[in-house]
């Protein structure tokens, strides 16, 4: 638990990098895009919310509505705003890419060595093809999460399915920025999350709650990104020494 509590603690330590000299011109366009989107997912809730808990809480157990509710809406939470992070991440990989470069610059005093030189085209695609590659496993894993809500009496699990997928999701996503850079693969950014797993998931869930809170989600994207390669860079620090 000290290493998810530290996972935690590196998500909050974010809100104090994107605000510094150097960083904060590659924050505008992932925050502008987050913005956009979030107002999106919110506006989707606001509209659709109770037509969906008809939908997918059966009349048979509506006696048990009290209870079934909370959990339904914190799925379709869940889903709502996971599935508009994809969308975002999607779009803004390139330039998370430079903003996490920049981070590492201020933190270490240099960039990664597979940035110094790269072209803007290599990034855009290095970064969208990686962005490609994540979605997909993801999307794998939202199947056997559909099956799970959508069956009676079981899918009072959903929520913390879908939660552990969270945070676990959102460690990967955003790891990718600062490994990504350094010249690491999917599988080996997965491999290095499950070897960092709880201090990953303290960072994955502390990003999921910065996703649910409303204003504050606006400025989950940079801040992830910049909490990721803090962690990352205190990760290498330690093991180097």
């Amino acid at each position: 638990m000290v290493n998810y509590i530290k996972g935690i603690n590196d998500c909050l330590s974010g809100f104090g990098l994107i605000f510094k000299s150097g960083i904060r011109r590659y924050v505008i366009i992932p925050l502008i895009i987050n913005t956009g989107l979030f107002a999106t997912a919110i506006y989707i809730l606001s509209q659709q919310m109770d037509a969906w808990m008809q939908k997918l809480l059966p009349g048979w157990l509506s006696w048990l509505e009290w209870l079934i509710w909370p959990l339904f809406a914190v799925t379709i939470l869940l889903i709502v705003f996971f599935s508009f992070t994809l969308i975002a991440n999607l779009i803004s990989a390139p330039f998370n890419s430079y903003l996490s470069a920049s981070v590492e610059q201020k933190l270490t005093g240099s960039k990664p060595e597979n940035m110094v030189n790269e072209p803007l085209w290599k990034t855009v695609v290095r970064t969208v093809r990686a962005e490609i590659r994540k979605t997909l496993y993801f999307l794998l894993w939202l199947i056997p999460l559909a099956l799970l809500t959508i069956i009676p009496v079981i899918n009072v699990a959903a929520p913390f399915a879908w939660f552990l997928f969270a945070a676990w999701s959102f460690s990967i996503e955003y790891t990718d920025s600062p490994l990504g850079n350094r010249g690491m693969l999917f599988d080996e950014i997965r491999a290095y999350n499950r070897n960092n797993r709880m201090r990953s998931l303290g960072l994955g869930t502390g990003v999921f709650l910065m996703t649910s809170i409303p204003v504050l989600n606006f400025l989950a994207m940079p801040v992830a990104v910049c909490a990721a390669t803090k962690m990352t860079s205190r990760i290498s620090a330690q093991t180097s020494s």
